[in-house]
């Protein structure tokens, strides 16, 4: 059965994360042989279900969440979505844990001026289940391997500390070293302005930006849609 690839991001109302997430697709859709159709939970159009809807009959979907962490949006929104839908449909995990992102998280560091001697915040969206939460804490504990230096680990919203918090936190262990934040998020948009008012001396680039998607970003997608029996 042919198969069309929807790559679902959150959305956003960022000219700059809209640019970089339709980067991101677009590489997707030229390393994949079938079609891959950008669509979203929130905020843009077209959303999940219209998109879907234009799925050719005869095909099966492969939605794959352009989301960091399963939380709300993977286990109800994307999987009412799938049931809902006029064509099979599966629903792929989120794109993290996974150590390619962490990969990406460190060399956004690194372009932000991180030379191993300030302290670093995981900034992560956050999520009211827990089990999104527990992927950005493993994430965190990946990266502090990663750096071999400590990550304290912050939210921007439904969950605890908050990033301001892990802020305070990591610049009372060390009073004498300066903070800098490495927001997990996947593009610029509400969520990295938000950053900037933590309180941190740097933030870093979000995953992907309009001039910049690595190539493990791409990689994480496409082994994502093919794990679900592109070949």
């Amino acid at each position: 059965m042919p198969v069309t690839v929807l790559a679902a991001s959150h959305g956003t109302s960022s000219p700059a994360g809209q640019a970089a997430v339709r980067r991101l697709v677009e590489l997707v859709g030229d390393a994949l042989p079938v079609q891959v159709v950008r669509c979203h939970v929130d905020v843009e159009q077209p959303s999940v279900p219209a998109a879907l809807a234009a799925v050719p009959a005869e095909n099966r979907a492969v939605i794959v969440p352009l989301l960091l962490s399963a939380g709300y949006h993977v286990y109800v929104d994307l999987a009412e979505a799938a049931d809902a839908s006029p064509v099979p449909t599966q629903v792929t995990g989120a794109l993290g844990p996974d150590r390619r992102l962490v990969e990406v998280l460190a060399r956004r560091l690194s372009e932000a001026g991180y030379d191993g001697e300030a302290s670093v915040v995981l900034a992560a969206a956050g999520s009211s289940d827990a089990r999104a939460v527990d992927d950005c804490l493993r994430t965190g504990e990946l990266l502090a391997a990663r750096l071999s230096a400590p990550v304290e680990v912050g939210f921007l919203s439904a969950a605890a500390p908050t990033v301001a918090e892990a802020v305070a936190a990591a610049r009372a262990a060390r009073p004498q070293a300066s903070v800098i934040v490495a927001p997990y998020l996947l593009a610029p948009g509400y969520f990295l302005d938000l950053v900037g008012g933590a309180g941190a001396d740097v933030v870093a680039e979000p995953l992907i930006t309009p001039e910049s998607t690595p190539r493990e970003l791409v990689d994480v997608v496409v082994d994502l849609a093919r794990a679900a029996g592109l070949g």
